[in-house]
């Protein structure tokens, strides 16, 4: 795995100390931009176009030096200030989620006029919510944690995904004509650790 060295982002005025940090390097025939992310857990991801370098890749990413070493000091200190759960704490918490989860997607199924699958609740370290192409919903039980708007948005998030399979501007106009605020409550839950 190749690694990338910025300055220590905790105190980058000090001169010389550096944070050699491992880099995920995607690439996709699709991809035309070089795209660098901070991922919640902390890894730094670099996507990119196939025919593109690692050394490339490497070069573009130490041109967003500050960039990186802002958030990646942000998702450090998201997960150090995680809050650890028990499986008991957790399987309460599922339990308390499924009934009002349900409610509310069935709610939002019909405002927007799709059907899904099955509910199922995860315990997953990324993701707050995702859709399989058989339109089976996942949810983490961390959405019982939330808020109600942005447990709204998860899952309205997930349910466009019965109109588009992607990220695409139409996935995007789908989440607006329910959320017409949903880019709001979306940099809302970035901030909030998995």
């Amino acid at each position: 795995m190749p690694y990338l060295q910025i300055r220590d982002p905790w105190n980058p005025s000090a001169a010389g100390r550096q944070l050699k940090l491992p880099c995920e390097i995607v690439r996709s025939e699709k991809r035309n931009t070089l795209a660098v992310q901070i991922t919640t857990d902390g890894r730094v991801v670099l996507r990119i176009p196939a025919r593109v370098s690692t050394r490339e890749a490497l070069a573009f990413a130490a041109r967003h030096e500050a960039w990186i070493g802002t958030h990646y000091r942000k998702a450090a200190e998201r997960q150090e200030n995680r809050i650890e759960y028990s499986a008991q704490e957790i399987r309460a918490y599922t339990e308390k989620l499924r009934p009002a989860l349900k409610r509310r997607v069935d709610f939002y199924a019909g405002h927007m006029g799709v059907t899904y699958g099955r509910i199922s609740i995860r315990n997953q370290k990324t993701r707050w919510g995702s859709c399989s192409g058989a339109g089976n919903l996942n949810f983490n039980w961390r959405l019982a944690l939330l808020d109600a708007e942005l447990a709204d948005y998860v899952i309205v998030h997930e349910l466009a995904h019965r109109l588009e399979m992607n990220h695409s501007p139409r996935f995007w106009a789908q989440v607006k004509r329910v959320l017409p605020d949903y880019q709001s409550r979306r940099r809302r839950l970035k901030e909030i650790p998995l």
